[in-house]
């Protein structure tokens, strides 16, 4: 385990937080299930080993009515009978969103598989969801958050 490198920064700069909590809850607006946006968040912290956010994606998932059984899976969700087609299209997203330092692109058949299950609000609302986790990944990895605490 490792020390804390530092406070989250939300809560240092603490003018950061409402602008923040703004995003959050308007990418929840987008008419996205919030099990679909779990499982991207889930899928994304996990891509950034990002232990806070697995942690507490897991969690809030669970609260949230979600299965262990597809909380395990998450990470072979390709390989697992558990999800459906609107859902593989979102952790798709989720992945390439994530890893676009590999990549530089989201290639157009990720896109248009996600579109197939999904309206221009509710991508908008993924995109926004998917930007937002790996934002939070980034500080709470950077700064070394542990893993089950909260801000």
């Amino acid at each position: 385990m490792t020390d804390t490198r530092m406070a989250n920064p939300a809560v240092v700069i603490p003018e950061a937080m409402p602008a923040i909590l703004g995003v959050v809850k308007a990418a929840k607006k987008g008419g996205v299930p919030e099990s679909v946006l779990e499982l991207v968040h889930l899928r994304a912290s996990q891509i950034n080993g990002c232990s806070y956010c697995v942690v507490g994606g897991v969690a809030s998932a669970r609260k949230n009515g979600e299965t262990d059984e597809r909380l395990h899976a998450v990470a072979a969700w390709r390989e697992a009978p558990f999800f459906t087609e609107a859902e593989r299209a979102a952790l798709e997203l989720s992945e390439h969103v994530t890893r676009l330092a590999d990549r530089a692109v989201v290639p157009d058949e990720v896109w248009n598989a996600a579109a197939e299950h999904f309206d221009e609000k509710q991508l908008a609302s993924l995109v926004l969801w998917i930007g937002l986790t790996n934002f939070f990944n980034r500080i709470n990895a950077t700064t070394r958050q542990p893993a089950g605490d909260t801000w």
